[in-house]
């Protein structure tokens, strides 16, 4: 069982506590919350929840998640860094969702690495830790001992990415369905950010309206859902315009938007997650899942699937299935 422990303190933003408790929730990982004084503990949402156990948690974890750290200038506590380093050391792995980066950051653990944390925080992280490599875009950033993630819902993309990293991708996909989440964003994806009132509004599927003010309209749900279910077939950025009527310029203009990244980009990343999920959980040949996620040959899928997770198709099976 691996055992996930979230270390809050008030006062504790809630969303990103249940972020981790969703995808954490069930076996084979163990879900527990704890705090540096236990008792009531103020959320940012105004009310009260009950934690009751206290550091020595962080002693038993295998993976430890800080769900956010407010105020941001507010200075940890020497019990909390060396509980921090301890496990670290111990070989504990460290995550943070959001403003989280600045406890870990506070503990030497990230300098000279490269950390996400929310946009709205990533200067003033930079200034108060100059060794920490911060970057404001990107939705988060592994390390495999330590990871970051940038605003509140990035938190439930690290935390399926470290399932995936864990379990393989079929069980991610799993726990995603269950939560009703897309199955997988890549962590080099554009956090969207709204630089006033007037582009904070979501459209009718859920995606912000990023920095243009995508109409609700213009969402990209539908088309994804049919390249989707044909990744066995040629799949252009020209077919994907004309199911929106758009021009191509227009269409990696809204993927950009919406998606943080270019329409084949994200075509690339939704064959690599298939045929992750065939070597996991089939006996096909690397040349048959080749052709079942558009990749043409075996040649361009190993090429391609190396270039994404440094690895061989036929390493990843083994890790997988123990063969």
């Amino acid at each position: 069982m691996h055992r996930v422990v979230a270390l809050v303190t008030a006062p504790q933003a809630s969303f990103e506590l249940g972020c981790a408790a969703a995808v954490f929730r069930d076996p084979p990982y163990r879900f527990g919350v704890c705090t540096e004084h236990p008792g009531n503990l103020r959320t940012t949402e105004g009310f009260d929840m009950v934690v009751r156990s206290g550091m020595r948690a962080l002693d038993r974890a295998d993976t430890i998640v800080v769900p956010g750290w407010l105020p941001i200038n507010r200075e940890p506590s020497e019990q909390v860094l060396r509980a921090l380093t301890r496990a670290h050391r111990r070989g504990a792995r460290l995550v943070s969702i959001c403003s989280g980066a600045y406890l870990l950051a506070a503990t030497g653990v990230l300098d000279g690495r490269r950390v996400a944390t929310h946009w709205r925080y990533a200067d003033e992280l930079q200034r108060r830790f100059p060794a920490v490599q911060v970057d404001p875009d990107v939705l988060y950033v592994d390390h495999g001992d330590v990871a970051t993630s940038g605003g509140s819902g990035t938190g439930i993309d690290l935390c399926l990415h470290l399932v995936r990293r864990d379990h393989g991708a079929s069980y991610a996909s799993w726990v995603a369905r269950r939560m009703v989440m897309p199955p997988h964003r890549e962590g080099g994806q554009l956090q969207y950010r709204s630089e006033g009132p007037e582009l904070m509004n979501r459209g009718a599927e859920g995606f912000p309206a990023g920095r243009r003010g995508a109409a609700a309209g213009e969402s990209l749900g539908a088309v994804l859902d049919w390249a989707v279910e044909r990744l066995h077939k040629p799949i252009t950025v020209e077919d994907l315009a004309r199911r929106v009527n758009v021009s191509p310029r227009t269409l990696a203009r809204r993927f950009e938007e919406q998606l943080g990244a270019a329409p084949g980009q994200w075509l690339l990343a939704q064959r690599i997650a298939r045929t992750r999920v065939l070597l996991e959980e089939t006996e096909l040949s690397v040349d048959a899942i080749a052709t079942r996620v558009g990749l043409s040959s075996a040649t361009n899928l190993r090429r391609r699937f190396r270039a994404a997770l440094n690895t061989t198709p036929s390493a990843y099976r083994r890790a997988y299935q123990g063969k």
